[in-house]
């Protein structure tokens, strides 16, 4: 006779574990020990080009404006994640750095000011029936994320920049070697 009760508890335990395990598959934000070598100037590549050199994650992201999970690994992550600098996973360029990270709460990375305002662009974006400022790369037109004013944060720009952290990459700050 099977027992029922056993063979839902086995498939809602199978499903929670392929559910929660789904982050862990792969590193949810790259990170790399050493600044890359920043673009020389405008980035541009064809989607074979760009699907080639972006991992399936990145390329949603920044090639189909896709949205990460709030509050998943990312997140988790970010929220951890020391002083550095983050950049461009599409072009290397530098676009937000520790000195302007703050957590919203949101579910998502946020920061109140980019850390090179000439390597974001801002534009008006109504695709959801609702108008918000969308963020992309200055230099490669990759999808950050949007950015949000007047919400009452305590920073200094009032602003947040919320940002999907798979389309970045991490470089945390080198320690800096005691004075003798």
């Amino acid at each position: 006779m099977i027992n029922t009760p056993s063979i839902i508890t086995l498939i809602l335990s199978l499903t929670l574990a392929a559910c929660s395990g789904e982050d862990k598959k792969k590193p949810v934000m790259e990170t790399r020990s050493e600044i890359p070598a920043p673009p020389t100037g405008k980035v541009v590549k064809t989607d074979e080009e760009w699907k080639k050199t972006l991992t399936p994650e990145q390329y949603a992201i920044l090639r189909k404006s896709d949205t990460e999970r709030a509050n998943g690994a990312v997140y988790s992550e970010f929220k951890h994640q020391g002083k550095g600098t983050y950049h461009c996973a599409g072009c290397n360029a530098l676009l937000f750095s520790s000195d302007q990270k703050f957590d919203s709460g949101c579910g998502w990375p946020s920061f109140y000011d980019p850390a090179m305002a000439e390597n974001v662009t801002l534009k008006k974006d109504s695709s959801m029936g609702v108008t918000r400022t969308e963020v992309t790369c200055a230099i490669c037109g990759g999808h950050l994320g949007h950015v949000f004013s007047g919400e009452g944060y305590k920073t200094p720009t009032d602003q947040r920049y919320c940002i999907n952290g798979g389309g970045l990459v991490f470089v945390p700050a080198k320690e800096e070697a005691p004075k003798k």
